[in-house]
């Protein structure tokens, strides 16, 4: 029997008198990659608070590899936001950033163990030369890394993503996610993503969640990405999502809905 990753029973989130999320239950067994998707406003930003502990829930429960999510142990988890506040004008090194995603806080002298860690989290994505570049110099698709390389430091064995393409163009975006796919099959990782773009999503992920405040459909890709689903959610079909890097041939099992 599989292990279970994350394990979502009821779930009910209200903000104020609005209900952002309700009736939401799955289940993610270890080392799936989920993509999480939605119109805007479906409440997957909050889904994934609810995961990571920040969030309580109105109703329901939360498991994170058997554990309530809060009480989910320091370095089993690892997480790109989708507002990514950085201060480009600090005087940083990207290997100090990288660092603290095991400090938790800046870094002011890396010991030898903590330099070794992140150098090597820089090269498990191919970015070891961005090392000693200041952040400030670091381009959008450079600096995605360099946060890449801060959420998998710890060689997480959950990685949350809310859409990280944000503000990268689109080779940034393919290198990242054929990285982060690498990574994930390396390491036996599971992988929970927010994306609006559906070719990741038939690309990369073994299972999808289809939310728009209740859940709309989950399962394997290929009977969870239907048009039924796409509708019931978006209220139209038909999203664009030319092929955007370079793969192994795909054979596509009606997931994109060609």
């Amino acid at each position: 029997m599989s292990e279970i990753a994350v394990k979502v029973q009821d779930l009910v989130v209200k903000m104020g008198e609005h209900t952002a999320l309700y009736d939401i239950n799955f289940e993610v067994e270890k080392s799936s990659f989920l993509s999480i998707v939605g119109p805007n406003g479906a409440g997957k930003t909050t889904l994934l608070k609810a995961i990571l502990g920040i969030l309580k829930p109105t109703n329901g429960k939360v498991h994170v590899f058997e554990e309530p999510a809060h009480k989910a142990k320091p370095g089993q988890i690892g997480y790109i936001s989708q507002t990514k506040q950085l201060d480009r004008t600090f005087p940083a090194l990207a290997i100090e950033l990288v660092s603290t995603g095991l400090t938790r806080r800046w870094p002011w002298f890396i010991s030898k163990d903590l330099k070794t860690k992140a150098l090597e989290a820089l090269k498990d994505i191919g970015a070891s030369h961005l090392a000693y570049k200041s952040v400030g110099k670091l381009s959008g698709g450079e600096l995605q890394r360099v946060l890449l390389a801060r959420a998998l430091i710890g060689r997480p064995e959950l990685i949350v993503l809310d859409e990280p393409a944000t503000g990268i163009d689109a080779v940034g975006e393919a290198d990242m996610y054929l990285l982060l796919e690498r990574f994930q099959k390396k390491y036996g990782s599971t992988v929970l993503m927010i994306t609006h773009d559906l070719n990741a999503v038939c690309h990369l992920c073994s299972h999808v969640l289809i939310l728009n405040q209740k859940q709309i459909g989950f399962g394997p890709r290929s009977e969870a990405l239907n048009d039924e689903n796409l509708r019931r959610a978006f209220g139209h079909v038909g999203h664009h999502h030319g092929m955007l890097w370079q793969v192994a041939p795909h054979k596509c099992d009606g997931c994109c809905n060609e």
